[in-house]
Protein backbone atom coordinates (compact mmCIF):
# COMPACT_ATOMS: atom_id res chain seq x y z
CA UNK A 1 0.00 0.00 0.00
CA UNK A 2 2.99 2.36 0.05
CA UNK A 3 2.14 5.61 1.86
CA UNK A 4 -1.55 4.80 2.12
CA UNK A 5 -3.30 3.54 5.23
CA UNK A 6 -6.75 2.31 6.19
CA UNK A 7 -7.95 5.83 7.05
CA UNK A 8 -6.86 7.59 3.84
CA UNK A 9 -10.34 7.31 2.30
CA UNK A 10 -12.28 6.54 5.48
CA UNK A 11 -16.02 6.46 4.87
CA UNK A 12 -15.73 8.08 1.43
CA UNK A 13 -18.05 6.34 -1.04
CA UNK A 14 -16.11 5.48 -4.21
CA UNK A 15 -17.73 4.16 -7.38
CA UNK A 16 -15.35 2.16 -9.60
CA UNK A 17 -16.52 1.29 -13.11
CA UNK A 18 -14.85 -1.35 -15.24
CA UNK A 19 -14.03 -3.19 -12.03
CA UNK A 20 -13.74 -6.54 -13.80
CA UNK A 21 -10.73 -5.29 -15.80
CA UNK A 22 -7.19 -5.47 -14.47
CA UNK A 23 -6.84 -1.81 -13.48
CA UNK A 24 -10.38 -1.46 -12.16
CA UNK A 25 -9.99 -4.66 -10.15
CA UNK A 26 -6.82 -3.46 -8.43
CA UNK A 27 -8.25 0.01 -7.91
CA UNK A 28 -11.25 -1.47 -6.10
CA UNK A 29 -8.97 -3.50 -3.82
CA UNK A 30 -6.71 -0.54 -3.16
CA UNK A 31 -9.44 1.89 -2.13
CA UNK A 32 -11.12 -0.82 -0.05
CA UNK A 33 -7.90 -1.15 1.95
CA UNK A 34 -7.92 2.62 2.42
CA UNK A 35 -11.22 2.58 4.31
CA UNK A 36 -13.59 3.61 1.53
CA UNK A 37 -17.17 2.56 1.10
CA UNK A 38 -17.16 0.97 -2.30
CA UNK A 39 -19.47 0.35 -5.23
CA UNK A 40 -18.04 -1.75 -8.06
CA UNK A 41 -19.60 -2.36 -11.43
CA UNK A 42 -18.86 -4.17 -14.68
CA UNK A 43 -20.60 -6.15 -17.38
CA UNK A 44 -19.19 -9.58 -16.52
CA UNK A 45 -21.37 -10.89 -13.67
CA UNK A 46 -19.16 -13.93 -13.06
CA UNK A 47 -15.99 -11.85 -12.71
CA UNK A 48 -17.86 -9.43 -10.45
CA UNK A 49 -18.69 -12.30 -8.12
CA UNK A 50 -15.00 -13.26 -8.01
CA UNK A 51 -14.08 -9.68 -7.18
CA UNK A 52 -16.81 -9.53 -4.56
CA UNK A 53 -15.30 -12.57 -2.84
CA UNK A 54 -11.86 -10.92 -2.75
CA UNK A 55 -13.25 -7.64 -1.46
CA UNK A 56 -15.30 -9.27 1.29
CA UNK A 57 -12.10 -10.81 2.60
CA UNK A 58 -10.66 -7.34 3.21
CA UNK A 59 -13.66 -5.16 4.13
CA UNK A 60 -16.98 -5.23 5.93
CA UNK A 61 -19.97 -6.28 3.82
CA UNK A 62 -21.87 -3.20 4.91
CA UNK A 63 -19.36 -0.98 3.06
CA UNK A 64 -19.60 -2.86 -0.25
CA UNK A 65 -22.14 -2.79 -3.07
CA UNK A 66 -21.71 -4.86 -6.24
CA UNK A 67 -23.86 -4.03 -9.25
CA UNK A 68 -23.58 -5.52 -12.75
CA UNK A 69 -24.35 -2.93 -15.41
CA UNK A 70 -23.85 -2.05 -19.06
CA UNK A 71 -22.88 1.61 -18.95
CA UNK A 72 -23.78 2.12 -22.61
CA UNK A 73 -27.42 1.66 -21.52
CA UNK A 74 -29.04 4.80 -20.07
CA UNK A 75 -31.34 2.79 -17.78
CA UNK A 76 -28.41 0.84 -16.36
CA UNK A 77 -26.44 4.04 -15.71
CA UNK A 78 -29.33 5.69 -13.86
CA UNK A 79 -30.14 2.57 -11.85
CA UNK A 80 -26.49 2.10 -10.87
CA UNK A 81 -26.13 5.59 -9.43
CA UNK A 82 -29.51 5.58 -7.68
CA UNK A 83 -29.09 2.16 -6.06
CA UNK A 84 -25.46 2.79 -5.09
CA UNK A 85 -26.43 5.99 -3.29
CA UNK A 86 -29.43 4.29 -1.67
CA UNK A 87 -27.11 1.59 -0.30
CA UNK A 88 -24.00 3.56 0.67
CA UNK A 89 -24.89 7.24 0.49
CA UNK A 90 -23.43 10.17 -1.44
CA UNK A 91 -20.81 9.18 -4.05
CA UNK A 92 -17.78 11.29 -3.21
CA UNK A 93 -15.37 9.66 -5.62
CA UNK A 94 -15.79 8.29 -9.14
CA UNK A 95 -13.21 6.20 -10.98
CA UNK A 96 -14.06 5.81 -14.65
CA UNK A 97 -12.08 2.68 -15.47
CA UNK A 98 -14.53 1.08 -17.92
CA UNK A 99 -13.22 0.97 -21.46
CA UNK A 100 -12.22 -1.07 -24.49
CA UNK A 101 -9.21 -1.27 -26.77
CA UNK A 102 -9.08 -1.66 -30.50
CA UNK A 103 -6.12 -1.57 -32.82
CA UNK A 104 -6.93 -1.38 -36.52
CA UNK A 105 -5.35 0.31 -39.50
CA UNK A 106 -7.25 3.28 -40.97
CA UNK A 107 -8.37 1.30 -44.04
CA UNK A 108 -9.85 -1.41 -41.78
CA UNK A 109 -12.07 0.92 -39.75
CA UNK A 110 -15.79 1.32 -40.30
CA UNK A 111 -18.45 3.53 -38.77
CA UNK A 112 -19.86 0.80 -36.53
CA UNK A 113 -16.46 0.11 -34.94
CA UNK A 114 -15.68 3.82 -34.51
CA UNK A 115 -19.01 4.54 -32.85
CA UNK A 116 -18.74 1.44 -30.63
CA UNK A 117 -15.31 2.39 -29.32
CA UNK A 118 -16.19 6.05 -28.81
CA UNK A 119 -19.38 5.09 -27.01
CA UNK A 120 -17.63 2.80 -24.54
CA UNK A 121 -14.53 4.92 -23.92
CA UNK A 122 -16.05 8.38 -23.99
CA UNK A 123 -19.77 8.94 -24.50
CA UNK A 124 -21.23 6.48 -21.97
CA UNK A 125 -18.52 7.37 -19.45
CA UNK A 126 -19.31 11.06 -19.85
CA UNK A 127 -23.04 10.45 -19.38
CA UNK A 128 -22.49 8.38 -16.23
CA UNK A 129 -20.23 11.11 -14.87
CA UNK A 130 -22.95 13.69 -15.49
CA UNK A 131 -25.26 11.78 -13.14
CA UNK A 132 -22.67 11.63 -10.36
CA UNK A 133 -21.44 15.17 -10.97
CA UNK A 134 -24.90 16.66 -10.55
CA UNK A 135 -25.11 15.21 -7.06
CA UNK A 136 -21.55 16.32 -6.22
CA UNK A 137 -22.43 19.89 -7.20
CA UNK A 138 -25.34 19.89 -4.75
CA UNK A 139 -23.70 17.98 -1.91
CA UNK A 140 -20.35 19.68 -1.63
CA UNK A 141 -17.49 18.43 -3.74
CA UNK A 142 -15.87 15.19 -4.75
CA UNK A 143 -13.17 13.66 -6.88
CA UNK A 144 -13.38 12.21 -10.39
CA UNK A 145 -10.54 10.22 -11.98
CA UNK A 146 -10.78 9.19 -15.62
CA UNK A 147 -8.67 6.37 -16.98
CA UNK A 148 -7.19 7.72 -20.18
CA UNK A 149 -3.95 6.50 -21.79
CA UNK A 150 -0.68 7.63 -23.27
CA UNK A 151 -2.69 7.12 -26.47
CA UNK A 152 -4.70 10.14 -25.38
CA UNK A 153 -1.56 12.26 -25.51
CA UNK A 154 0.10 11.13 -28.72
CA UNK A 155 -0.83 9.04 -31.71
CA UNK A 156 0.68 5.71 -32.74
CA UNK A 157 0.31 3.68 -35.92
CA UNK A 158 -2.60 1.24 -35.98
CA UNK A 159 -4.27 3.01 -33.10
CA UNK A 160 -6.44 5.65 -34.73
CA UNK A 161 -9.83 4.85 -33.20
CA UNK A 162 -8.58 4.10 -29.70
CA UNK A 163 -6.33 7.17 -29.61
CA UNK A 164 -9.20 9.38 -30.76
CA UNK A 165 -11.42 8.09 -27.95
CA UNK A 166 -8.71 8.66 -25.35
CA UNK A 167 -7.87 12.13 -26.71
CA UNK A 168 -11.57 12.82 -26.13
CA UNK A 169 -11.24 11.68 -22.51
CA UNK A 170 -8.23 13.93 -21.91
CA UNK A 171 -9.90 16.95 -23.50
CA UNK A 172 -13.08 16.35 -21.53
CA UNK A 173 -11.08 15.98 -18.31
CA UNK A 174 -9.29 19.29 -18.80
CA UNK A 175 -12.41 21.24 -19.75
CA UNK A 176 -14.62 19.75 -17.05
CA UNK A 177 -11.94 20.32 -14.41
CA UNK A 178 -12.16 24.08 -14.99
CA UNK A 179 -15.92 24.04 -14.44
CA UNK A 180 -15.94 21.54 -11.58
CA UNK A 181 -13.30 23.13 -9.36
CA UNK A 182 -15.69 26.01 -8.69
CA UNK A 183 -17.78 23.47 -6.77
CA UNK A 184 -14.86 21.90 -4.94
CA UNK A 185 -14.77 18.94 -7.35
CA UNK A 186 -11.42 17.82 -8.72
CA UNK A 187 -11.30 16.09 -12.11
CA UNK A 188 -8.11 14.40 -13.30
CA UNK A 189 -6.98 11.66 -15.66
CA UNK A 190 -4.41 8.90 -15.38
CA UNK A 191 -2.57 8.03 -18.60
CA UNK A 192 -0.75 4.70 -18.43
CA UNK A 193 1.16 3.13 -21.27
CA UNK A 194 1.31 -0.64 -21.54
CA UNK A 195 0.01 -2.22 -18.33
CA UNK A 196 0.30 -5.94 -17.66
CA UNK A 197 -3.40 -6.73 -18.17
CA UNK A 198 -5.45 -8.92 -20.50
CA UNK A 199 -6.30 -5.84 -22.58
CA UNK A 200 -2.64 -4.92 -23.11
CA UNK A 201 -1.65 -8.49 -23.92
CA UNK A 202 -4.47 -8.65 -26.49
CA UNK A 203 -3.21 -5.41 -28.03
CA UNK A 204 0.33 -6.75 -28.26
CA UNK A 205 -1.03 -9.96 -29.76
CA UNK A 206 -2.79 -7.96 -32.49
CA UNK A 207 0.45 -6.14 -33.28
CA UNK A 208 2.29 -9.46 -33.46
CA UNK A 209 -0.25 -10.81 -35.93
CA UNK A 210 -0.11 -7.66 -38.05
CA UNK A 211 3.69 -7.80 -38.21
CA UNK A 212 3.84 -11.58 -38.63
CA UNK A 213 6.00 -12.08 -35.53
CA UNK A 214 5.57 -14.09 -32.34
CA UNK A 215 3.88 -12.70 -29.25
CA UNK A 216 7.23 -13.01 -27.46
CA UNK A 217 8.93 -10.86 -30.07
CA UNK A 218 6.13 -8.29 -29.92
CA UNK A 219 6.39 -8.21 -26.13
CA UNK A 220 10.14 -7.64 -26.37
CA UNK A 221 9.50 -4.78 -28.81
CA UNK A 222 7.00 -3.24 -26.40
CA UNK A 223 9.46 -3.40 -23.53
CA UNK A 224 12.35 -2.09 -25.61
CA UNK A 225 10.41 1.11 -26.28
CA UNK A 226 10.15 1.80 -22.54
CA UNK A 227 13.26 3.17 -20.78
CA UNK A 228 12.37 1.26 -17.61
CA UNK A 229 12.27 -1.88 -19.80
CA UNK A 230 9.04 -3.19 -18.32
CA UNK A 231 5.29 -2.87 -18.45
CA UNK A 232 3.56 -1.09 -15.60
CA UNK A 233 1.57 -3.19 -13.14
CA UNK A 234 -2.16 -2.73 -12.47
CA UNK A 235 -1.26 -2.08 -8.83
CA UNK A 236 0.93 0.89 -9.80
CA UNK A 237 -1.87 2.45 -11.79
CA UNK A 238 -4.38 1.74 -9.01
CA UNK A 239 -2.20 3.48 -6.43
CA UNK A 240 -1.90 6.55 -8.65
CA UNK A 241 -5.67 6.66 -9.03
CA UNK A 242 -6.13 6.21 -5.29
CA UNK A 243 -3.71 9.06 -4.54
CA UNK A 244 -5.78 11.41 -6.70
CA UNK A 245 -8.87 10.50 -4.66
CA UNK A 246 -7.27 11.49 -1.36
CA UNK A 247 -6.82 14.77 0.47
CA UNK A 248 -3.09 14.46 -0.29
CA UNK A 249 -3.71 15.85 -3.80
CA UNK A 250 -5.81 18.98 -3.10
CA UNK A 251 -4.42 21.21 -5.84
CA UNK A 252 -4.01 18.65 -8.63
CA UNK A 253 -6.70 19.79 -11.05
CA UNK A 254 -7.24 18.82 -14.69
CA UNK A 255 -3.99 16.89 -14.94
CA UNK A 256 -3.18 13.92 -17.14
CA UNK A 257 -0.82 11.92 -14.95
CA UNK A 258 1.48 9.80 -17.12
CA UNK A 259 2.70 6.34 -16.15
CA UNK A 260 5.07 5.69 -19.01
CA UNK A 261 8.27 4.19 -17.62
CA UNK A 262 10.02 7.19 -19.14
CA UNK A 263 8.70 6.75 -22.67
CA UNK A 264 6.66 9.97 -22.72
CA UNK A 265 8.02 12.95 -20.81
CA UNK A 266 5.90 15.87 -21.94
Amino acid sequence: MGIFNEQALAEKHILVTGATGGIGWETAKTVAQMGAKLTVTGRDAEKLKQLETELKAMMDDSRLYVHAADLTDSHDRKQLVETAEARLGFIGGLVNSAGAAGGKQVEELDQEFLEHLMNINYTSTFLLTQLVYGRMMKDGGGDIVNLASLSGLRGTAGNTAYAASKFAVVGWTQSMALEAIEYGIRVNAVCPGYVDTEMARASIQRKAEHKGISIEQAMDEARSGIPSNRLSTPQEVAQTIAFLLTDAAPNIVGESVKISGGSVMR
